[in-house]
């Protein structure tokens, strides 16, 4: 890791790759996380998942409270004293990282452990929920330290360990979740409510996930600890850190993102509060509510975040990237490498949302055997929020990069406000149900968006292009949208077998749409080098007699 490789780590097409193989791992563990989710779910049910989902929605509160950031902020600190040859310094962020890490996780992991029978029984009206929250709290703490070595990788620009510990970690979970939940459900079969032993089986295969993950990092940390003994022994330019200053350094950089990720992702517990509450005032039972959480949140949301993970990876990849670049005061390297991920990730973002929406129904069918009306509708009525949330959630990493952290965090907040006004009022007043949660969480993402782009804009004097990045790959998905629809209908009422009308229309249809952001010039030959594989592409297009160069 020498400082002209580290340099190089940073260019604007190698941190896009980096991105790219984080954002690989990252659909790879989503998609894992839908697989296993279907026979999870149908060991379980819909009450089993409800309960498994709210017990995760507080899991996620008491991660981003006390580690979720970690990665985010040791990752940044150790880019910038990375850039500037401090790797003594460095070596103190991971050292704070891990004191700071195994603290906080271990507090955070007692709370939960010891809160959980309050917590779901009074916040969240779901007593159910207690032994499988109380089953994966250690996990926070398991998190939190593995999360400092992720972070630590990250911000040499290295994204692969994070990646296939990614991988491995949700390979373990899936196959423990799935069995455990079986085995629960059988063994507690006779007591009062055996769909919570099931979910707590489910959330035993997070923790142990979560350690098999662990001791890969460790092992690779471990065979590199020569490599970095060498980088440390290297003389520094200027004197070294002192220790409360590294420590103070991480605190501050870690409080507003901590904060910034909590406002952001509080969202969800707060649907499932509000609907538990409202609901149960409005006559619903415990497990009428799990079953309509189960949908919303197991099959919905679970979903529409698989595309997300583009965007949350090329976020984590692109903070280092950006730090580097500020801390060489090259602001030209700084909007090309945000343009960059912007248009890439909505090049992804856009026909993934077109096409949950526009076959929502056999999706919905094939994934989770549910062809009901409301699993339907509910991916129909939410699917614009995967453009949303992938670009809120990187326009936050933007806004973490360059130092407007708080804005992020008053952003998310102005948002929650707004969403929780709205589904209160849907859910109190209008009745719409579980309906009223998907349209409070497109239009949460919505709001963040907006608030972002113009801090960024005003920050940076940065403007998106928006012909390329939305109008033409929008109208290029419309057109791939109308499409597969007829396609899939055609195929369908031939052949009788929805499952053959899927198989054909989704491979045509992303080849249609590759050949159309080609042909109406939302891709330029310009720009395809800078992009994942875009060498690749470029020369597969030219043959194909697609490409068009702008002069």
């Amino acid at each position: 890791m020498s400082n002209k490789t580290n340099s190089a780590a940073f260019d604007s097409g190698n941190f896009l790759l980096q991105g790219s193989i984080l954002a690989m791992a990252g659909i790879i563990v989503r998609l894992i996380g839908l697989f296993y989710k279907i026979p999870m779910t149908r060991i379980m049910g819909l009450e089993g998942i409800g309960y498994y989902n709210t017990a995760y929605e507080i899991y996620n509160i008491g991660l981003i409270l006390s580690s979720y950031s970690l990665p985010l902020a040791v990752s940044k600190l150790i880019a910038a004293r990375r850039i500037r040859g401090q790797y003594q310094d460095a070596r103190r962020v991971y050292i704070c990282g891990v004191a700071f890490g195994v603290t906080v996780g271990s507090v955070m992991t007692l709370i939960l452990l010891f809160g959980s029978k309050w917590i779901t029984a009074n916040i969240f009206k779901s007593p159910g929920s207690a032994l499988p929250l109380a089953v994966m709290a250690p996990t926070v703490l398991v998190f939190s330290v593995m999360g400092i070595m992720r972070g630590y990788f990250q911000g040499f620009g290295n994204m692969i360990p994070t990646s296939i510990s990614q991988v491995i970690e949700q390979i373990v979970h899936a196959a423990v979740s799935i069995l455990a939940s079986w085995l629960f459900l059988g063994w507690f079969a006779h007591t009062e409510n055996p769909a919570a032993y099931s979910a707590a089986g489910g959330t035993l295969g997070t923790l142990v996930g979560a350690l098999a993950a662990f001791l890969f990092l460790s092992i690779l940390m471990v065979r590199q600890r020569k490599e970095r003994q060498e980088l440390y022994r290297q003389p520094q330019a200027i004197a070294a850190e002192s220790w409360g200053s590294v420590f103070t350094a991480l605190l501050l950089t870690l409080t507003p993102i901590v904060l910034s990720q909590f406002v952001y992702q509080l969202s969800g517990s707060v649907d499932n509060s509000l609907f538990g509450q409202i609901m149960s005032g409005k006559g619903l039972t415990e497990k009428e509510r799990m079953s309509l959480l189960g949908v919303y949140g197991g099959e919905y949301r679970l979903l529409t975040n698989v595309p997300v993970a583009i965007a949350s990876s090329l976020g984590t990849s692109m903070i280092p990237s950006i730090v580097a670049s500020k801390a060489q005061h090259d602001s030209a390297a700084v909007q090309k490498k945000i343009r960059l991920t912007v248009k890439f990730n909505m090049l992804i973002a856009i026909p993934c949302a077109v096409g949950m929406g526009v076959l929502a129904g056999p999706i919905m069918r094939l994934i989770f055997g549910d062809d009901s009306a409301l699993a339907r509708n509910l991916l129909t009525i939410g699917a614009p929020a995967v453009v949303f949330f992938s670009l809120s959630t990187v326009t936050n990493a933007v806004l973490q990069s360059i130092d407007l952290m708080r804005k992020s965090v008053t952003h998310s907040a102005i948002s929650l406000a707004v969403h929780v006004a709205l589904v209160v009022v849907m859910l109190q007043y209008l009745g719409l149900g579980v309906y009223g949660l998907v349209i409070g969480n497109v239009t949460f993402a919505l709001v963040v968006c907006i608030l972002n782009w113009i801090a960024i804009g005003k920050a940076l004097k940065y403007h998106q292009e928006v012909k390329t990045t939305f109008l033409l790959p929008l109208l290029s998905a419309g057109i791939m949208g109308a499409g597969t629809l007829a396609l899939y209908a055609g195929v369908t009422a031939l052949t009788g077998r929805y499952q053959l009308g899927l198989l054909v229309s989704i491979p045509l249809a992303m080849a249609l749409y590759g050949a159309l952001i080609v042909l109406t010039g939302a891709v330029t030959e310009e720009e395809l080098p800078d992009m994942p594989f875009g060498m690749r592409i470029l020369r597969l297009c030219r043959k194909l007699g697609l490409i068009r160069s702008v002069k």
